[in-house]
């Protein structure tokens, strides 16, 4: 049985659609539906059936799909046996936008030069659904915002950068005093739902501000150019570039406010991919 087949048929039945799952694989449609099929011809029975306009497993799919995620995680295992004097396999890691573009990027490179048999698959999301594949075991480790709480004992946070929480208001208002800005003017909010627009909360108690609110995003990008189109200022963490391009805005460091949104790797302290995630974590730290 080919494990490509079972990697097709899992993407499919957790993102509904053999498109996501095409995107995600980084592989045409054609080729998801063909793998997919190929499977259910080797197994005998449908694996996958329509509701509506998502893809979801029929009761033969649901009844094999854990058991197939296991086969993948056992020959992932297998390869990293096979090559267990030096950092090598696969690694599944989860990344927050920011990350994906900024730190990332240089990370990945360093890593494909010095340790060219490891294989990286990243997962794009938000620090709480990233936290919650890695304590889950969907992910070895991802790329988040600190949270808020201890994390399990059985998982590590290790800090990787500190990004300042600044005023970005329009470039023409770069003079201007960053309190009064944030005072008088529309405020565009980080989502307080994701756990650095809760630092935004925290920001604006210790000033002692109630700003007039226009909007509220989950994308930093956005509410940057959003700024750059005069509709407000906003508080946001200076995370690394690249900002989005063509931006006439300014970055006001605010007097006294000293809160950083901090940024690092969670990942089982127990992982049989541990060697995989050091490497991960000395490329980070540029060693």
């Amino acid at each position: 049985m080919d494990t490509r087949f079972l990697e097709s048929f899992i993407a499919v039945a957790d993102h509904g659609s053999m498109a996501e799952a095409a995107r995600r694989l980084a592989i045409t449609p054609a080729a998801v539906a063909q793998r997919v099929r190929a499977l259910e011809a080797e197994l005998g029975t449908s694996l996958l059936a329509r509701a509506g306009r998502t893809m979801q497993p029929t009761e033969a799919g649901a009844a094999v799909i854990e058991r197939a995620r296991r086969l993948l995680n056992d020959e992932r295992e297998l390869k990293a046996l096979a090559l267990a004097d030096t950092p090598a396999g696969e690694l599944r890691i989860g990344a927050i936008a920011t990350a994906v573009t900024g730190l990332l990027p240089g990370v990945l490179a360093r890593l494909a030069a010095n340790h060219p048999q490891v294989e990286i698959y990243v997962q794009p999301g938000n620090s709480i659904e990233l936290y919650d594949r890695v304590i889950g075991g969907e992910l070895d480790a991802a790329l988040i915002v600190e949270p808020p709480f201890a994390p399990p004992k059985t998982h590590a946070f290790v800090l990787l950068g500190e990004e300042p929480i600044v005023l970005v208001a329009p470039g023409e208002r770069a003079r201007e005093d960053p309190l009064r800005l944030l005072a008088s003017e529309p405020f565009i909010r980080y989502d307080r739902n994701h756990w650095g627009g809760r630092l935004v909360d925290v920001a604006l108690r210790r000033l002692g501000i109630r700003p007039r609110e226009r909007f509220e995003l989950d994308a930093l990008d956005a509410i940057a150019v959003l700024v750059d189109r005069g509709l407000g200022v906003a508080l946001l963490p200076d995370w690394p570039p690249p900002w989005p391009e063509g931006l006439a805005i300014a970055k006001l460091p605010v007097s006294g406010l000293a809160i950083t949104r901090r940024i690092g790797l969670i990942w089982p302290r127990n992982s049989r991919r541990r060697r995989l995630i050091e490497a991960l974590i000395g490329e980070a730290r540029g060693r």
